[in-house]
């Protein structure tokens, strides 16, 4: 049953990953639960309580902490993705004029139970390639938390946690969805 559920979960995430590729933002945002939470952050580096390397700079220095401590990139709703889907559909969202090109790719998945009987908690790494216009290609690398909850018998995203490995975003804006 655990393989089962495993390869179930991954095809959800691949079915995901093809439409996001594929641009059809509207059939992903019907893969969401109305009271979704979309939310990414940025690792910051830290040097960990035993370092020595900045002793002399500094007495104190955190721990890597929690991540939700940090200043999300992104903390959406389903709302507020709705907002950024119909925005591209306007054709005048010029970080997408021209549209970017993008590959998802969706490795390393783990399934948990989740908080509910009808919700699983799934850890997973992600790779999104992105490129646009001429000579434009970014890349984003980090992992995924999501929560997914059975409704009427079918995967829903309930919470999205993204982090970034990257602690500096080079990229001109962030307008592709993960």
């Amino acid at each position: 049953m655990a393989d089962d559920l495993l390869r179930d979960v991954e095809q959800f995430f691949y079915r995901e990953a093809r439409l996001l590729d594929e641009r059809r933002f509207h059939e992903w945002l019907e893969l969401f639960t109305d009271d979704v939470r979309y939310w990414m952050a940025g690792r910051r580096t830290r040097y960990p309580q035993s370092s020595k390397a900045i002793t002399v700079l500094a007495g104190t220095r955190r721990d890597d902490g929690d991540i939700e401590d940090e200043l999300p990139l992104l903390d959406e709703t389903k709302t507020t993705l709705i907002g950024r889907v119909a925005r591209i559909d306007t054709g005048m969202a010029w970080g997408e004029d021209p549209p970017s090109r993008t590959r998802h790719i969706i490795t390393n998945v783990e399934v948990e139970p989740g908080a509910t009987a009808s919700e699983l908690t799934v850890y997973s790494n992600f790779l999104v390639y992105r490129t646009r216009a001429e000579t434009e290609q970014d890349l984003y690398v980090g992992a995924r938390q999501d929560v997914l909850r059975s409704v009427d018998g079918a995967w829903k995203i309930a919470g999205r946690k993204l982090i970034l490995d990257q602690n500096v975003l080079l990229p001109k804006n962030v307008s592709v969805f993960f």
